[in-house]
């Protein structure tokens, strides 16, 4: 049943409802929290479908051969390391892979040998049930708000922003034309270009916009794609440029993190303060806690 026809059979069922009853039907349609899980339900399965449908566009490993950067920084890992794309793939699709050979979470040892050890996994997306905890949980309200997310990717942050909150625009920063393509491919599918957009650039050509921003979303962008000469240049340009009072922003890893492995006594964290983060929210058993705590939020001064 698609929108048309639900519509069409609420009116139907009101036309039922005894003429006293009316009012305090509607009321509770607007007012009631009985319905919560099911419109949360009906959210997960937006984003599922939208995972499902990308899955079918991309490698098992979600990345394009041209991010040289990204597969260069992760050969230099201290382990071996893998990407799998936490929005395209939850525990149990990773199990899936694993014994279909497609995928393997560990590596040999000793070549030819049973002597294995377990890969390290990354994302450059946030999973499902974090991104309903970013929008849920972590930020407030966002009526009437702009989110900007640096580093859109595969647009999970976008498709999330519009399902689970009620921000007015968000705008994603993309500086791969495949990616973009990728996102709009899915916006336009499912209707979203009312208040989403994309674009095609790099997020140093975008002073107004960071100017005017009210949330910056920042998922593990620089690390893995930029040089540390380049971070660096970034990040100034950020501190610059991201200064409206009262705005958030959503850093993974933390800013202290990130800033300390550039070794760049410069780039001072001043600017913002952390905001407390309540991370004990139950979102179900397939939640991963110590992900949850890799969020952290902060508010410009």
């Amino acid at each position: 049943m698609n929108y048309s026809e639900a519509k069409s059979e609420c009116k139907k069922l009101l036309s039922r409802v005894k003429p006293g009853d009316v009012s305090r039907l509607v009321t509770w349609l607007r007012s009631s929290d009985e319905l919560d899980e099911f419109l949360s339900n009906n959210q997960t399965t937006i984003l599922q479908n939208i995972a499902e449908e990308l899955r079918g566009s991309l490698p098992p490993d979600a990345m394009l051969s041209s991010e040289n950067t990204a597969h260069s920084k992760m050969q230099q890992c201290s382990r071996p390391t893998v990407h799998v794309d936490a929005f395209l793939y939850d525990e149990d699709q990773v199990d899936a892979l694993c014994e279909e050979g497609t995928m393997s979470r560990s590596y040999c040892l000793t070549c030819g040998s049973h002597r294995t050890a377990p890969l390290d996994f990354i994302s450059h997306s946030f999973s499902i049930s974090e991104l309903r905890f970013l929008f849920e949980n972590v930020l407030p309200d966002l009526s009437g708000r702009l989110l900007v997310d640096v580093g859109s990717r595969l647009g999970a942050v976008l498709y999330a922003g519009y399902v689970f909150s009620s921000a007015s625009q968000l705008v994603g920063l993309e500086i791969s034309e495949e990616f973009v393509k990728l996102q709009n491919n899915i916006l336009q599918k499912y209707n979203m270009m009312d208040r989403i957009q994309v674009l095609h650039t790099d997020v140093l050509l975008q002073n107004v916009l960071l100017q005017n921003a009210d949330v910056l979303i920042m998922n593990n962008v620089f690390q893995f794609f930029m040089e540390p000469s380049e971070q660096v240049r970034a990040w100034r340009f950020i501190m610059e440029n991201f200064r409206k009072k009262g705005s958030l922003l959503v850093s993974v890893p933390s800013l202290q993190e990130s800033l300390n492995s550039l070794q760049q006594e410069t780039l001072q964290t001043g600017w913002v303060e952390e905001l407390p983060v309540d991370y004990e929210v139950y979102l179900g058993q397939d939640t991963d806690p110590d992900a949850l705590r890799q969020i952290h939020l902060y508010r410009v001064l």
